[in-house]
């Protein structure tokens, strides 16, 4: 555990999220004042959770309105802070206009967060939530690495507006996150790359992709399989801690790859076999990726057959080695975060039974 040597409040964007709940509750159960800047603050539903654990806590929780495309809008929650964690940034495969929906709040949003920060006397660090999609955008990208894996020196070039825009936004989002922090020198920039987050919610009602993804080996859509189509993972609450590493370790700095597992959607659905098999349709066997090349553009949201064949049946392998050392980065097993994920989603309802 990261000693944590601040008696000042702490800043979350995104507060209401996935990855940014358990990054709260980590700060909260450290003992910590967390400014946490919401679009609502009066929107009990999204909320409601993170005063309920700040009551469960040692430490406290201030609520804030802001918006990401507001430029100022987060001097009050920056304030006194000296320690500021990005993670807000939608996360959207199905998007109809990605420059709006995606790469204007990635990039934007980045952009007003830290020249906030450089407006905020107070800020010592800034802590970003980028992602393994600013290190490559398709798995056949793998074949074009110096040693056949994904490390922190590598930069995606193959996604654009018309593929992979998730990728994209967040690859110029980071970009323009370094070009931020070389103009000054009061603090600086540690960013974390995580690869497809799992693993259970705090709030009830996630939005993250990575939920659809697993209601979809769950509700029978992948009845007829699931492909072989490579992933790194890792478990929302390894990510947390490691955000308080990043936070809270004075040598930090630089990007840090933090994914737990190199695997593949066919074989994460079959973690799920020996609990829930015989109650839920959970796939058994591969999809061919012929099969889903031909389906896969009439499929729920939708997948190009450029998608599909830069990344069914292609491996994922990322080295997490500098997240280790210089985070204390540690893993649990990822039947462990699937299984946690799934009876969470059983338990709440999201799954009628075969």
């Amino acid at each position: 555990m990261v000693a944590i040597k601040t008696t000042q409040p702490v800043m979350v964007t995104g507060a209401t999220g996935y990855v940014a709940g358990w990054i709260v509750k980590e700060l909260l159960d450290a003992g910590l004042t967390v400014h946490a800047p919401v679009r609502d603050p009066d929107d009990r539903a999204k909320v409601d959770h993170l005063e309920a654990l700040a009551a469960g806590s040692t430490g406290s929780i201030r609520l804030f309105k802001a918006d990401l495309l507001e430029p100022g809008s987060y001097r009050d929650a920056m304030a006194g802070c000296e320690v500021v964690l990005h993670t807000a940034s939608p996360f959207k495969v199905d998007v109809k206009d990605a420059q709006k929906e995606l790469v204007d709040p990635a990039l934007l949003g980045t952009r007003n967060i830290l020249e906030e920060a450089s407006r905020t006397s107070s800020v010592r660090r800034v802590v970003l939530t980028s992602s393994c999609a600013t290190i490559y955008g398709d798995n056949a990208d793998l074949l074009k690495t110096p040693a056949g894996v994904f490390t922190e020196d590598i930069w995606n070039t193959s996604s654009s507006l018309q593929h992979n825009p998730y990728s994209y936004s967040k690859t110029v989002a980071e970009k323009e996150a370094w070009a931020i922090a070389r103009k000054q020198g009061r603090w600086n920039l540690v960013v974390l790359n995580p690869s497809l987050v799992v693993g259970p919610s705090l709030n009830d009602q996630p939005t993250s992709e990575s939920f659809a993804m697993v209601k979809r080996m769950g509700d029978g859509s992948l009845r007829m399989g699931a492909p072989r189509w490579g992933f790194g993972m890792v478990d929302v609450r390894d990510l947390a801690k490691a955000h308080l590493a990043a936070a809270f370790t004075p040598a930090a700095s630089g990007r840090h790859i933090i994914s737990g597992h190199d695997t593949d959607l066919y074989e994460a659905a079959r973690l799920l076999l020996p609990r829930y098999g015989s109650r839920y349709p959970i796939p058994r066997r591969v999809m061919p990726k012929w099969l889903l090349w031909l389906i896969g553009p009439m499929a729920d949201g939708g997948l190009t057959r450029q998608a599909v064949s830069k990344n069914v049946n292609l491996p994922w392998k990322s080295d997490n080695g500098r997240g280790v050392k210089n985070l204390g980065a540690t893993y649990r097993p990822l039947e462990v975060s699937m299984n946690d994920m799934f009876e969470q989603m059983v338990d709440r309802g999201v799954f009628t039974k075969a």
